[in-house]
């Protein structure tokens, strides 16, 4: 086989045309735009970015698997207050990825059956006890602000006080049980809750409600951050696209016999389904020193 000498002038155009090939071709990472490959701390800053542009209706959290930080933006947020997060991220504006949700983020409370306090009503989470002093748990939006307890709307019945309150930030909260006369079952309806655990994403989970009663799904992404407005932003939530609606605040997330969550808040209802958030039970009772039994 005979070799030919490549000139000056050929390998010249060799170049040029290497060139061209070079400019056509994908790049080795994802551009910024794109927002994948970014590392723990850029996307920290994107995420503490977002929440310094504190736009209402925003949820936030990072997927490590696509080095994105997914901004889940209901209704109300308008394409201005996506430039104005993308402003404020700057040079990491390129790590967020937007997504949308039907309806609006709200905590869930409202009037009506289940545990009482003087002007609203929410759900009850999970009967918990140290020693022999029993408690429940349930969200913070709720126990804020609250004193007593009640069984009805009536508040002829009372359950006994609030004892702890965190929100916002967190979003829990723990009432006392001072009528011995009520049963406080280590239950949620029929199902026995034995344990707590952290939620995994993927997980299959339960929640019940005053409201909607037992609705089903799975988790979808953890340690997110919700905007309600108001300066009512909650961090390190459990997302899920399990439904829920007004009253529903404070009711319990299981697995099984394990205990997960505390209902925070969200949008869409039971009809068409919708994005929930929740308080991680965990933080809960290592807060208060309580077991669920």
């Amino acid at each position: 086989m005979r070799i030919k000498r490549i000139t000056p002038t050929r390998l010249a155009a060799l170049a040029t045309g290497l060139a061209a090939c070079a400019a056509l071709a994908a790049p080795a990472t994802a551009s910024a735009d794109q927002g994948a490959g970014y590392g723990p701390e850029r996307l920290a800053a994107a995420g503490a970015s977002v929440q310094r542009a504190d736009v209402a209706g925003t949820a936030w959290h990072t997927d490590p698997a696509t080095g994105t930080l997914v901004v889940l933006a209901d209704s109300r947020v308008s394409a201005g207050d996506i430039a104005r997060i993308k402003r404020e991220a700057g040079a990491d504006a390129g790590a967020i990825k937007v997504e949308r949700t039907r309806g609006r983020f709200s905590k869930l409370l409202a009037g009506g059956d289940a545990i009482y306090a003087s002007s609203w009503r929410c759900s009850l989470g999970f009967n918990v006890r140290s020693g022999s002093t029993y408690y429940f748990l349930t969200a913070g939006h709720c126990t804020d602000g609250a004193g007593t307890w009640y069984t009805s709307s009536a508040h002829t019945t009372s359950i006994g006080p609030t004892v702890g309150s965190s929100f916002p930030g967190n979003d829990y909260g723990i009432v006392r049980y001072d009528n011995a006369s009520l049963a406080h079952p280590g239950a949620v309806g029929s199902q026995d809750i034995t344990s707590a655990a952290n939620a995994t994403v993927g997980m299959s989970v339960t929640r019940r409600g005053s409201t909607t009663g037992i609705h089903s799904g799975s988790v979808t992404a953890l340690n997110a951050t919700v905007n309600y407005g108001g300066g009512d932003v909650v961090s390190g939530l459990i997302r899920t696209n399990v439904c829920a609606e007004p009253g529903d605040s404070g009711g319990p997330l299981y697995s099984g016999s394990r205990a997960i969550g505390l209902t925070s808040g969200g949008s869409g209802d039971c009809s068409f389904g919708g994005t929930t958030f929740f308080q991680p039970v965990t933080e809960a009772l290592a807060a208060y020193g309580v077991s669920v039994y």
